[in-house]
């Protein structure tokens, strides 16, 4: 097989062709930045603040400093805490489970749907207990979780529902944005997220009043004024420059999320006939394909030879979170049968609003011929 130089990999994110189609906007977001030495907090914070409020569809937006801070700050902000059991989903990233133990609660790890990937009212049902506090359901890999349905079930058991959105900018559930649901809902804007910073940065967004107001002040180490703290918190904020930077993103973020949606429905049709499971979208949701998570047998000799044919490809995740060693204190926890057999079997193929149809053919057709050579 021929050794790929750089001009033949096709990479799994692509962030640099992102810049240069945008470059001259976001190089003068900088400068003014720069320029005004709003470094932390100030006006282009409070500007993106209120845009992606209004693009959520919510009243509050909080920025801090990266989505595992948002998520522990709005367990916080919500009342978790020792004593407490909170309900994550198994196959995601450890950041959702960190967070809840970061309050002092306990996690509880939910399996997720055979088709979705995503937790729903089942799933969830299973592990509830008496000291369960609060659900935090991830639209996993951009695909909505049943979101109405699974607030109506913490409703009736008293809970509270954090949505973790860090994957589902733009994503949609019966006709409302992803975020604009539960007592809170919090997003990353880690550089390859859909709606992505030059570093790390995250927020929460919210309804609720005093849920915001907390959350503003927890992160601003307990105080609104400066040297007026009422409590102790921490320091989460996010900074201008990022700011900035997500300000010009979010104008193109729907036109991104289109580009992916008609990627996904490109491999989508020329993968049909493979022995590859494909993405399924949650009824009523609107999926925006963060990542296009594919499933198949003999995942990692798979992967390897599309790396040798210059294609990277991701696994997310390849061990469900009951399983890692962090969590080895949970004595085993609830059996995750699904999230555990997923995790030896997706494969998360490039996706990006800049690949190429010509690209996406070469990926599709160079795991067709890998398809062949395995399995004969």
């Amino acid at each position: 097989m021929k050794r790929m130089n750089s001009l033949d990999v096709i990479p799994f994110v692509d962030l640099k062709a992102q810049y240069s189609s945008i470059k001259e906007e976001i190089d003068e977001a900088l400068q003014r930045v720069i320029a005004s030495a709003e470094f932390i907090g100030g006006s282009y914070v409070s500007k993106f603040e209120e845009e992606f409020a209004a693009y959520v569809g919510v009243k509050h937006c909080v920025g801090v400093g990266n989505g595992t801070d948002g998520l522990y700050i709005a367990l916080k902000a919500v009342g978790v805490g020792v004593g407490d059991e909170v309900i994550v989903p198994a196959n995601t990233f450890i950041g959702t489970a960190e967070a809840v133990s970061l309050t002092g609660a306990r996690v509880v790890f939910a399996d997720c749907d055979p088709k979705t990937y995503t937790v729903t009212v089942d799933t969830v049902s299973k592990v509830i207990t008496s000291k369960t506090r609060a659900i935090v359901p991830v639209h996993l890999y951009g695909n909505p979780a049943p979101i109405i349905e699974l607030c109506e079930f913490a409703e009736k058991n008293n809970l509270f529902v954090i949505e973790d959105a860090a994957q589902a900018h733009g994503a949609m559930y019966k006709g409302a944005h992803i975020g604009s649901f539960g007592d809170a809902a919090v997003f990353s804007f880690y550089p390859g997220k859909n709606l992505g910073a030059y570093g790390d940065a995250g927020c929460i967004v919210t309804n609720n009043d005093e849920i915001a107001k907390y959350a503003r002040m927890y992160s601003n180490h307990g105080r609104i004024k400066k040297y007026d703290h009422e409590f102790e918190g921490v320091n989460s904020r996010l900074d201008g420059i990022q700011a900035a930077v997500l300000s010009v993103k979010l104008k193109y973020l729907p036109q991104w999320t289109e580009k992916r949606r008609w990627l996904a429905r490109k491999y989508s049709q020329l993968l049909s006939e493979l022995p590859v499971v494909l993405p399924v979208e949650t009824t009523g949701g609107m999926h925006v394909y963060h990542l296009f998570v594919i499933r198949l047998k003999n995942r990692d000799i798979v992967k390897e030879k599309l790396a040798e044919m210059g294609i990277k490809t991701g696994v997310h995740y390849p061990v469900a979170l009951p399983n890692l060693k962090a969590y080895e204190y949970l004595k085993g926890g609830n059996a995750c049968p699904v999230s555990e057999l997923f995790s030896r079997e997706i494969l998360s193929l490039p996706m990006y609003p800049e690949l190429a149809e010509s690209q996406l053919a070469r990926v599709c057709e160079s795991l067709e011929t890998i398809i062949n050579e395995i399995y004969g």
